[in-house]
Parts: structure tokens; sequence; C-alpha cells
């Protein structure tokens, strides 16, 4: 009996369901790119005291990048324009700190007196009121807190140590923002050029254009935030002032702070002044200064956010307070700030690489939104004939 020869071995891919296959396929690319964007936060939290200072660096020079140009087009030397923006922005953020520190040692004075007064008008009302607690046992739970204040001794001693070298990190850390900022201000073109020659030659047009279009989202994002501060700090310094809550400038300077951080930073700053305005005036007035934040925090989410935000960044107010918590929550209060800023470049650098096959990188203003062809445009210039 003759053999014919050895069976072929049967392709057992064939007999896997399509639909498992492509599962399969889409699955371990995600974890590669999940593991790819893990060791990414991995090095950047390693190197967090030096990729917060640069990023600051970042943010600082959307905002002033503009100045520079301008003083630019008006033919004053580029150094000097760097110098003058420089000095401009120390000198502004130097005097708001003076006053705002002028400001509260001022009225710290008051607000311990206001305190006190509160703090009996609350055991009055503890021993006097519904509770009827009786003097020994007020004397209980003071006891009790000072009790677990010094519990916490240790603790308190070991922050207070470590003092110094906290101060020693934030020194550096303005230093080198400093330094960097002085380097993006003056030679940001010249870096950007260099980064570029990384990039295949290839696709380079479009990742100048891609990068070019995410810088000026950042200047729009920088400069509708400061915007948005500036509303949220005169409305409710203004507010708190009216109704005659003590350290009112320094309280709208927390405000224009915390602003930076969308949506949620004025919301948490916001809270502060409520329980300022409860412990030092009392129950009606921290009731009046929350509806003052509450009308202030509307006005931000339904005209300023759609207005100025909606139109610098294009982002879904969801997608803003989902990169801001998923920021606090991998680089706490600097991951809270850098998300939406780092979201917003990211969504216009894609949007642009989608959409921008064949512009000229030159003709694409990195600090003037306006001179730039709208991102959800189809490309103006007509299609090349294919060559016989």
């Amino acid at each position: 009996m003759s053999t014919s020869g050895q069976a072929k071995p049967t392709d057992v891919t064939s007999s896997v369901p399509r639909l498992l296959r492509t599962s399969a396929a889409l699955s371990w690319r995600f974890l590669v790119v999940i593991a790819a964007i893990a060791v990414v936060v991995w090095v950047a939290g390693y190197l967090s005291v030096v990729v917060f200072p640069v990023s600051i660096a970042l943010l600082l020079a959307a905002l002033l990048a503009p100045v520079v140009d301008r003083l630019v087009r008006w033919h004053v030397p580029r150094g000097l324009a760097t110098a003058i923006a420089l000095i401009g922005g120390l000198a502004v953020v130097g005097g708001v700190l003076t006053f705002v520190i002028n400001e509260f040692s001022n009225g710290l004075p008051a607000l311990e007196t206001q305190v006190g007064q509160s703090i009996q008008t609350i055991s009055n009302w503890l021993e006097h009121g519904p509770l009827h607690m009786s003097p020994r046992q007020l004397q209980n739970v003071l006891n009790k807190f000072v009790s677990s204040i010094g519990a916490n001794t240790d603790a308190l001693t070991s922050g207070a140590l470590t003092t110094a070298a906290t101060v020693g990190e934030v020194l550096a850390g303005f230093l080198l923002t400093l330094f960097t900022l002085i380097f993006f201000l003056h030679d940001g073109e010249s870096i950007w050029s260099f980064v570029l020659r990384v990039v295949p030659g290839d696709i380079r047009d479009r990742v100048n254009v891609a990068g070019r279009r995410g810088f000026s989202s950042l200047v729009a994002y920088v400069r509708a935030t400061a915007e948005v501060a500036v509303v949220d700090a005169v409305g409710i310094g203004v507010g708190i002032a009216i109704v005659g809550v003590p350290l009112a400038a320094p309280l709208a300077a927390l405000v224009f702070l915390a602003a930076f951080v969308p949506i949620v930073g004025a919301v948490i700053a916001g809270t502060v002044a409520v329980l300022v305005a409860l412990v030092a005036k009392g129950f009606i007035p921290a009731l009046i200064v929350l509806i003052i934040v509450i009308a202030v925090m509307q006005l931000e989410s339904h005209v300023l956010q759609p207005l100025l935000l909606g139109r610098a960044v294009r982002l879904h107010p969801l997608a803003v307070v989902l990169s801001i918590a998923t920021g606090l929550t991998v680089g706490g209060i600097a991951g809270g700030l850098l998300a939406v800023p780092l979201l917003a470049v990211f969504n216009s650098g894609v949007r642009s690489l989608l959409h921008d096959p064949s512009i000229n990188p030159e003709d694409v203003h990195a600090l003037v939104r306006s001179e730039a062809v709208p991102l959800d445009r189809p490309d103006p210039s007509p299609p090349k004939a294919d060559p016989e």
C-alpha cells in the first residue's frame, strides 16, 4: 500500500472566529499603548523636579510670548523685548504678592478678634441652646481637641524640619523656571526647529504644523483662563468685601490663583471664603457669601467657559473635569494644573494631523489663532492631479 506523503499541518488561525482575532489584536495593542503611557508618566514623576518647572515655564511662555512678539513687530530687539516682558511680569507678580501679604498682615488681628467672638458665640449656643452642654462637657471637648494636637506633635515637628528642604526645592524650581522661560521667549523658534530634526523628513511639515497649532491652543488657553480668573476674583472679592468678610483681598487673590485649575479650583477657593465668613461673621453672612460664590460659578460655567475657554481649546466640559480628576490623581496639584493645557495641546495637535495634510508651516502663526486655518474646515487647496 503506497503512501501519498505526510499530511500538511492544519492552520489553526483559520478556525479562530474573526471577532475573537480582532478583539485579541486590539487588546494587545491597547495594552502596549497603556504601558507606554505608564512609562511616560513614571518618568515624568521621577523627573518631576525638572518636568514641573519646565511645564510652568512653557505656560508662562504662552502668556508672555505674544507680548514679546508684539514688541519685536515694533522693531524692538528680541533680547530687549524678552527682558521687558520678564521684568514686567515679575513686577506685576511681585506687586500682587506684596499687596496680598500686607493686606493679610493688616487684617489678621481683626480676624483673630472676630474668630474669638465667634468661638464664644458657639460656646454660648452649645451651653444655652438645644444641646444644653454643661461647662464640664465643653471643657472635655476642648481637652480632647488639645490632646489630638499633642498626639500629632511628632508629625508637625517633622514637617517643620523639612521646611528648609522644601524652601530650597522651591527656590531651585523657581530659578529653573525663570532660566527656561528666558530661553523659551528668546529662542523658542530655534528650539522648536532643533526638536523637529528628529522627525522623519516626509512628515516633518505636518508635525511642524501640528506643533504650531498646539502652541497656539496653549496661548489661547492661558489667555482665556487668565480672563476667567480675573472675573472670578473680582466677582467673589467685591462680594465678600461688601459683606464685610475680613481678608477680602487675599481671598480674592486665592480665587484668582485657584481659577487656573478650571472649574475645580474656583470652587475650592470659594469654599474657603465661605468658611472664613462662617467663622468670622456668622451663619447669615456665610450664606450670603455662598450665594455670591454660586452666582459667580454659574456665570463662569454658562457664560465664560463656553465663550472663552470653549472657543479657545474646543474641549467639552466633561473632558475638562475628567482630565483634572485624572491629573489630581496622578500628579496631585501639579497634575491638576497641567492636565487641561496638556489635553488642549494634544487635542489641537491630533486634529491638525488629521485635517491639515498639505498646509505650509509658514502660513500658521503659533501666536495668532485667527491666522490659522480652522481645524474643522477641509483643506482649501485643490487636489493635485496624478502624474500620467
